[in-house]
């Protein structure tokens, strides 16, 4: 026979040979000793962990030829069957493969006949979740029910996807995550029972990359004895599972300390010239600041570390940093992990990452939170620089919104002397097309504007406009809605001119809640006040031709008191369904 895969070799055949869940194996042992055992067991946990094992070994347990006892004897002849797999009242069935409702009727048919090879039927059903619903509604009353004959032993890793109806008719066993030392141990007696050498360093590591699975730390330690062919060392071991030494990881955490360029771009070629994956380093880099920090929060918890096999070698590293500067590395790099599940060039943003760590280390102080959440920068003379700043940045904005208090009691004092009508106020007649045109296309200053279309900070602005809509689509979807209609034509010092193809949605953008909105992310995005104002594409356009044609603007109103001659039809329209609603075109 060929060879056989170490993790199936090494299959618990026995509750004494089960690793790492005690509180099971004692249970168990005892209802089999006192013949108490249930109809229905629910084994839930960690893939790996002996869910499927367990209830192999329980089914032996039940059905031995010198049982029922605590232990199966392994020597019989329903005891050798069943461990092959032989026996048809012993019945494993995949509920991903099987999860219809079919499949769970015809169960419920054979259960009703009775065993012809063993004491017991006993049913294992692995990954029990796949099941539909109207599966576990077929199931459920024979579960609750099943003649005296029959046990069932659902297994799954997702318990919480199962009815409640079904957990409640089960006794239920929660397997855990294998100790790390369990695991070791176990690891040592396979290396020595396969003639294989490796040392504690490899051994320990294979252990922590398991994540608490002892399946998957057997087949890592057969992939590994493979690739060395018995010899297994850490550095091996890396090799094969794409880790990288945790000297590089030391070597990296210190250039990011020291803000070293130079030094983090070449560790970083020399993990990719080893065919090092960006996202794993990502993801190694990602634990080892983890450990660091576990290390620095938990001086003696040495055993809270996830990959690190040499604790006391990197004490000295761990205590180097501020425990505020590794909480502000592991967000960092947990920001830019998930960016590159998405990017095309994953090592551009490793790279990134790293550099603004680098830089973030060259002005990290302790204690001070600036408005970004993270720890903001500079030592004592530096932060006072910083708060005069802002104080004038403040005084900024004061004046910005006393300018625009000023102007609004002139606009209401202006509006409230005229003492004109709706439609009167909202229309003006241009004298060299005779178009009839509203009042509110000319937007204050559109002279400026005109004369400003070109300038730098335009250019400014009009390269961020993106990150603008984005803000504002964080903070409100309708207003981004609205907002993505226009686009923007012009700005001055405080002011940007927004231009839109559709009325609706230039008028509501300018109701006062959206354009405040607006407003706050303008100052966010730019670093100081800004004041919206808004036409329509069209009129901006065709000012803008005849500004090059040298042509006068085509803003001018009709003298004031007269008003613009109409169809009758038109006052009709308006009577009928109110000024609001009419917009009167040429």
């Amino acid at each position: 026979m060929g060879h056989i895969a170490l993790y199936r070799a090494w299959r618990p055949q026995s509750f004494h040979d089960m690793v790492g869940q005690q509180h099971i194996i004692q249970t168990l042992q005892n209802s089999l000793r006192e013949r108490r055992f249930s109809h229905a067991y629910l084994f839930s946990g960690p893939r790996g962990t002996g869910k499927t094992s367990a209830a192999k070994i329980l089914a032996k347990a039940v059905n031995c030829e010198q049982g029922p006892g605590p232990e199966p004897c392994n020597a019989c002849e329903a005891c050798r069957r069943i461990t092959a797999g032989s026996v048809m009242d012993v019945v494993e069935i995949d509920a991903a493969s099987n999860r219809g409702v079919e499949e769970i009727r015809d169960l419920r048919e054979k259960v009703k006949y009775a065993p012809t090879e063993v004491r017991h039927k006993v049913y294992i059903i692995d990954e029990v979740h796949m099941l539909t619903t109207e599966a576990f509604n077929a199931l459920l009353k024979t579960l609750e029910e099943p003649p005296a004959h029959v046990m069932f032993i659902l297994a799954t890793t997702e318990p919480h996807r199962l009815p409640a109806t079904i957990i409640s008719r089960c006794q239920r066993f929660d397997f855990r995550r294998v100790a790390l030392d369990e695991q070791v141990a176990r690891l040592e007696q396979v290396c020595a029972d396969e003639s294989i050498q490796a040392d504690q360093e490899s051994l320990t590591y294979i252990a922590k990359l398991s994540d608490g699975g002892m399946r998957d730390a057997i087949s890592l330690l057969d992939q590994a004895a493979s690739f060395t062919d018995g010899q297994v060392t850490y550095q091996q071991v890396l090799d094969i599972t794409g880790g990288m030494p945790e000297e590089q990881f030391a070597e990296l955490a210190q250039a990011v300390q020291a803000g070293d360029v130079g030094t983090i771009l070449m560790v970083i070629e020399r993990l990719m010239q080893e065919g090092k994956s960006a996202d794993k380093c990502m993801e190694s880099l990602l634990y080892f600041f983890r450990d660091l920090l576990m290390m620095k929060m938990v001086p003696s918890g040495d055993a809270l570390t996830d990959r690190l096999t040499r604790v006391e070698v990197f004490r000295d590293l761990a205590e180097t940093f501020a425990a505020e500067r590794l909480f502000q590395i592991i967000d960092t790099l947990n920001r830019y992990q998930t960016d590159m599940k998405f990017a095309v060039q994953p090592q551009t943003l490793f790279e990134v990452a790293l550099l603004q760590l680098a830089a973030q280390g060259q002005s990290f102080s302790p204690g001070h939170t600036g408005a970004s959440g993270l720890q903001d920068t500079g030592s004592a003379p530096q932060g006072t620089a910083e708060q005069s700043s802002s104080v004038q940045h403040l005084q900024r904005q004061v004046a910005s919104l006393e300018a625009k208090l000023d102007q609004l009691l002139k606009s209401g004092a202006a509006v409230s002397s005229q003492q004109e009508p709706a439609a009167e106020r909202t229309q003006a007649a241009t004298r060299s097309s005779g178009r009839v045109s509203r009042l509110a296309n000319k937007p204050p200053q559109f002279e400026r504007y005109i004369a400003d279309k070109d300038s730098s900070e335009f250019g400014r602005i009009r390269g961020n406009w993106g990150q603008v809509l984005q803000r504002v689509k964080e903070a409100g979807v309708t207003i981004h809605a609205w907002l993505v209609n226009g686009e923007p034509v012009s700005a001055l010092e405080d002011r940007i001119l927004v231009a839109f193809k559709n009325t609706i949605h230039r008028d509501t953008t300018e109701k006062p809640n959206n354009k405040q909105v607006i407003e706050r992310v303008l100052s966010d995005t730019f670093g100081k006040p800004y004041q919206l104002d808004t036409m329509m594409l069209k009129d901006w356009e065709a000012a803008e031709a005849r500004t090059e044609d040298r042509q006068e603007p085509d803003f001018q109103l009709e003298p004031e008191g007269q008003e613009p001659s109409r169809e009758p039809w038109i006052d009709e329209a308006i009577q009928m369904f109110g000024e609001d609603l009419v917009v009167i075109k040429d």
